[in-house]
């Protein structure tokens, strides 16, 4: 019987969220016996920084990006990565990148493989006056555009009326743990890339303001898009001399290590797509406190039940749902039962079975 062929596209699989889901789903097809897997990266630096299967097939350039030919170079990458999707002749391809998706169907224009794009940030976020255009135009050629939520389903039917616009969430990787054996520390734990939207500057003042001595915040990320997150946020916690109240830990390959010996997750983003980070969160059974930003964190957070949505950039609410999760003892493992059991719907098993499913049986 001849295998059917995947091929998954993606700048890179450095540290973030949409490599994180696309290492995910890498995982989940690579077990199927009927399955060929191919991953292909053509970003300017193409990393790898999730495990992936020792049966992945990885193609990714042999030649550095020079930047200072950037137009060449960039023609470069297009052609490079036409001919090895000629090369693989993949069944289907799944593309994943606001910013990226557009690139690749340019380089695939007029091949024949049915081609599938996901967004993987918030959906109302006008990328600029020359990638707004080109989505209008490529993105109703692709065979489906993937949404992470109704709501960008909505956004995206009125932005490029395709036919086949899908909704499928996150796959939400199980972090295994046995919830009464934990031996959890008063921490206040976030996770991102240290950029401006994710405002770790808001969540230091909030956690501060609410002055508990016995409790520590954890920051987990990088820098990330040249915006010095680690230097200012630094700076920041030195000039408040709460070196021992604030900690930065910089891009860890073992984030899980925290969700374990956490009590609480706290989210400020404004700007997402579908926070994993929230996910991994509550299948450790944390309680989360998140801004309802446009899309992602309510399909998770029942508010109330399993955490708390909090009107966006409303502090002094998400000040006081942090405290009250810091000081209610008995809310926080209500909450944090509630989390564990209402994220299993996002299972890697159950999400990679949708996106198999569409992207194979178009």
């Amino acid at each position: 019987m001849n295998k059917k062929k995947i091929c998954l596209v993606i700048p890179s699989l450095h540290a973030g969220g949409m490599e994180r889901v696309m290492s995910e789903l890498v995982g989940y097809f690579c077990q199927k016996l009927n399955v060929e897997v191919y991953l292909v990266m053509y970003g300017m630096k193409p990393e790898i920084f999730y495990p992936l299967p020792h049966n992945l097939v990885i193609h990714q350039p042999d030649w550095e990006f020079d930047n200072k030919k950037r137009k060449w170079n960039t023609l470069k990458r297009m052609i490079y990565l036409r001919h090895t999707i000629k090369k693989i002749n993949p069944n289907s391809i799944l593309s994943f990148g606001e910013y990226w998706n557009s690139f690749v169907l340019l380089a695939l224009f007029g091949l024949k493989y049915p081609l599938f794009v996901s967004d993987r940030c918030q959906p109302n976020k006008s990328l600029g006056r020359i990638h707004n255009v080109l989505r209008r135009w490529l993105y109703p050629k692709a065979a489906g555009v993937i949404a992470q939520t109704q709501i960008a389903k909505d956004i995206y039917w009125n932005q490029f009326h395709h036919t086949n616009i899908q909704v499928i969430g996150n796959p939400i990787r199980r972090i295994e743990t046995k919830f009464g054996n934990l031996k959890r520390e008063n921490i206040v734990l976030t996770v991102g890339r240290l950029i401006a939207t994710k405002h770790h500057d808001l969540l230091i003042d909030i956690f501060l303001k609410i002055g508990n001595p016995d409790w520590k915040l954890v920051i987990v990320g990088g820098n990330a898009i040249k915006q010095k997150g680690m230097e200012r946020l630094s700076e920041k916690i030195r000039e408040l001399n709460v070196e021992d109240q604030v900690v930065l830990t910089g891009n860890l390959s073992n984030v899980d290590d925290y969700y374990l010996k956490s009590k609480i997750f706290a989210f400020t983003s404004s700007s997402e797509g579908f926070p994993n980070v929230i996910g991994e969160a509550m299948s450790t059974a944390l309680p989360v406190v998140a801004f309802d930003c446009v899309a992602g964190p309510a399909e998770m957070i029942d508010n109330g039940y399993n955490g708390f949505l909090v009107p966006l950039f409303d502090a002094e609410k998400f000040e006081q749902q942090l405290s009250l999760l810091m000081s209610d003892e008995s809310a926080r493992i209500r909450m944090a039962l509630a989390a564990s059991k209402s994220i299993e719907k996002f299972s890697v098993e159950s999400i990679g079975e949708k996106f198999y499913s569409i992207i194979l049986q178009h």
